[in-house]
């Protein structure tokens, strides 16, 4: 069966790897080929940004929670290299309030608050707490993962 890319020309990845991503999307029902799909395309690319956000996305809707953990610690990585970004927060912190337009530093935010909602889906809601304190400090306008509102939803008090 011939997979038509073209329609991806946007993407910025080699030809064989857009057929694989596009394979796993046509046989999402059978997780096993489609997996077996992502799998493929991410051990032929390593740490390929693109691929890495598109495997996180088919790992959280696969509710595969430790993959998509796994995957978005990845993308994290790699950002944190590629920019030199520091290990510790509050150091951390300025260069993400400044550098919000800059496309890392939004993938990095966007990683860094999937990384909060898969922890809560995993029921580790203290981590995921932490997380999205730490989102909410530089994110003033709600734009990565609606850290704001999954707070408010693990700080509500039971009776709410």
């Amino acid at each position: 069966m011939k997979v038509k890319t073209e329609r991806f020309s946007w993407f910025q990845v080699p030809e064989d790897i857009k057929h694989l991503l596009i394979l796993a999307a046509e046989n999402w029902e059978n997780t096993s080929k489609s997996e077996n799909y992502i799998n493929q395309a991410l051990a032929k690319t390593g740490d390929n940004l693109d691929v890495l956000v598109s495997a996180y996305r088919y790992f959280y809707y696969k509710n595969n929670y430790i993959l998509a953990m796994q995957t978005a610690t990845k993308v994290m990585h790699a950002i944190k290299i590629s920019s030199k970004l520091p290990d510790n927060w509050q150091q951390l912190k300025p260069i993400l309030l400044n550098g919000k337009q800059d496309p890392a530093i939004r993938l990095y935010l966007n990683a860094y608050a999937s990384t909060g909602l898969v922890l809560a889906k995993m029921g580790q809601i203290e981590q995921a707490k932490k997380i999205c304190i730490q989102i909410k400090e530089v994110d003033d306008k709600n734009e990565f993962g609606a850290a704001g509102i999954l707070l408010d939803i693990l700080t509500r008090p039971v009776e709410d």
